[in-house]
Formats: C-alpha cells, sequence, structure tokens
C-alpha cells in the first residue's frame, strides 16, 4: 500500500529500558542494527500497527508497555535504489512512518525475538539513547534523528534534554566514545544497583558469561568496536 508518492506508511518503535536505553535489534541473518518498525496493514490505524509489530518483531504485548508519545507528523525516508526489488522501482521510493516511544513496564525475560514464525531479528542489545544515531544504516540517519529529538523531551529520568541534545548526539557521531566503552559503563552501573552475582541478560560483563533471551543470540557489530576483544561464552 503506497500513497502517490510512492511511500509506504510504516511505525517506527523506540522501545526504553528502566534507564532510558533503548532497544537494538539485529536484523536476521544480517550486519545491520535497527529499531523495531513494519508496515501499516490496510484497515489499521498507526497504534494498531505499533502494537502489532511489537508483537511480531520482539514478542511484547500491550501490558509490557506504556505508550510515552508518538510524533506529530509522517517522517520520510528513501530508499537507494539497490535496496528496492527491480519490479517495485519506478513505484516505491520509501517510507514514511510514525514514531511511537514506548517504556518497558514488563521484564527483559519478556522480550521473544521468535514470537512468530517469521523473525525479523536474531540478536539484541540496549543501548545509550544516541548510539544508532551513529550505527544505523545511512540513508535512515535523517529520520532517526528527526524521532529521537522530537521524542527525547518525553523519556524519563532524562540527561539530555533538547537544550543539550547536540552534545550529546555529537558525542557518538564524532566517534568519541566507542560501543565497547559504553557497554562497559553500562556493566558498571548495572553492578552499583544490583545484588551481588546477578548477571542482567542484556548486560556483558568482561569474564563473565553472556545470556541472551529467547530466540537471540550476539554478534558483534562489524561496524564497531562492540565486542572486539572480549571474553565471553557462546549460548
Amino acid at each position: 500500500m503506497l500513497d502517490r508518492d510512492g511511500f509506504r506508511p510504516n511505525v517506527g518503535i523506540i522501545l526504553l529500558n528502566q534507564r532510558s536505553q533503548v532497544f537494538w535489534g539485529k536484523r536476521i541473518r544480517t550486519h545491520s542494527w535497527q529499531f523495531p518498525q513494519g508496515g501499516i496493514d490496510r484497515g489499521e490505524n498507526p497504534e494498531q500497527a505499533m502494537f502489532r509489530e511489537l508483537h511480531e518483531e520482539v514478542g511484547l504485548h500491550p501490558q509490557h508497555v506504556q505508550v510515552l508519545a508518538r510524533t506529530r507528523d509522517w517522517l520520510r525516508y528513501e530508499v537507494p535504489d539497490r535496496f528496492i526489488r527491480r519490479d517495485a522501482r519506478g513505484h516505491y521510493k520509501g517510507q514514511k512512518q510514525i514514531w511511537f516511544l514506548l517504556q518497558l513496564v514488563g521484564h527483559d525475560w519478556d522480550l521473544n525475538l521468535r514470537a512468530t514464525s517469521h523473525p525479523e531479528f536474531d540478536a539484541w542489545r540496549w543501548n545509550d539513547y544516541w548510539v544508532p544515531l551513529d550505527v544505523v544504516v545511512e540513508f535512515k540517519r535523517g529520520v532517526y534523528e528527526m524521532a529521537l529529538t522530537e521524542l527525547s523531551r518525553f523519556v524519563p529520568r532524562c540527561d539530555f534534554r533538547s537544550d543539550s541534545r547536540p552534545e550529546q548526539r555529537n558525542r557518538y557521531l564524532r566517534g568519541g566514545l566507542h560501543q565497547r566503552d559504553l557497554l562497559a559503563s553500562q556493566a558498571a552501573a548495572s553492578n552499583a544497583s544490583m545484588p551481588a552475582g546477578t548477571v542482567p541478560s542484556y548486560v556483558l560483563q568482561f569474564g563473565a558469561a553472556f545470556e541472551l533471551p529467547p530466540g537471540a543470540t550476539f554478534e558483534p557489530d562489524p561496524q564497531t568496536s562492540f565486542g572486539a576483544e572480549t571474553p565471553m561464552k557462546k549460548p
């Protein structure tokens, strides 16, 4: 279903944990990481499509999340020809999206990448809020920045309000902080707030086993230093 300009209606999902980090999924059998997203079916409104995609892609139900906000208008991006099926070229231009900001009120173990027989992701992790701008595929970066910027003021316990956003955002775009360093600091913060011996499923603690949620495997992102030279056990 395309509009008259060749854009397919779509929803995007920014899912937060209790530390205001965002869910980041690795597309199945690829090295591409992204937020959950999917098309709006005929007869659906954006919120209905969002809850359907939330279950299909990450296994969550409405009771597992709280809707914090959504973008006011459609955000559009064009898809390069090399990513478009040959028979669709000339008709399909890209996606127009309504983005939703969700708070996870359930648990990490509620996430299930194999909730359906056609999974979209085969691994996931939590990232600091602006990190996706540094690693998302180039043609999606503009719409990611618009969505993250518009929705950032609704993030609870937020240390990057609109007046400080450019500084926080650019620290990642300029490559000043590698994801391996981010994860180490996240693990340290987690250790300080959790009982001794507790290993959350999404945190890689150096020298400890790496536990993953149902249906997930871990593979370092080749575009970053995340996971490099890090000892871990295979699940």
